[in-house]
């Protein structure tokens, strides 16, 4: 089978996580939403937490290559980590609840949907280390960055823009 299914059937649990949330989806569910035969998703991933695994993977690979846009326009990729809240998709947060979802649910306690979240953390944090020579610098602007994000999961208050941009200004040595 080719990738083109593969991401079919992603995209089938994308949609379906974003309608339905965790509970709703099975891997015969997924399988119909996808167009494809259990046998045709099974093919491509082995049991629900790998199809989860597989979506956060891809979720971590999109927001590299956001990164990467960022870089390529001259945003730091502290810069980029501690972006405000607005500038950060509705379907990007739904999916991340929904990742969040699966971590918290009974068949979501995987080592491997927790591996691919690790995984893509780590990838973000080496990024930030490699930028800030200052190993605690680092971490301080990783967990804003955390923070940020969650709150904008959670659709807590927003924080005033101003101030937003002062306290970045102020982690990034402005």
């Amino acid at each position: 089978m080719s990738s083109d299914t593969r991401d079919r059937i992603l995209d089938a649990l994308e949609s379906m996580l974003i309608e339905h949330g965790m509970t709703k989806v099975t891997l015969d569910s997924v399988a119909a939403a996808a167009g494809v035969s259990k046998g045709g998703l099974l093919y491509h991933f082995k049991t629900k937490d790998a199809l989860v695994a597989a979506m956060v993977r891809r979720l971590g690979s999109e927001a590299d290559r956001q990164r990467a846009d960022a870089a390529a326009g001259g945003t730091s990729v502290a810069e980029w980590y501690l972006q405000p809240p607005d500038s950060i998709s509705e379907k990007e947060i739904a999916l991340y609840r929904s990742t969040l979802a699966a971590l918290r649910s009974v068949d979501g306690n995987s080592d491997e949907v927790q591996e691919a979240v690790v995984d893509m953390m780590r990838l973000w944090d080496e990024g930030l280390r490699t930028e800030i020579d200052d190993p605690v610098q680092a971490e301080i602007i990783r967990l804003v960055g955390d923070g940020i994000y969650l709150g904008a999961v959670l659709d807590l208050p927003a924080v005033d823009p101003e101030l937003h941009k002062r306290v970045v200004n102020r982690l990034l040595g402005r």
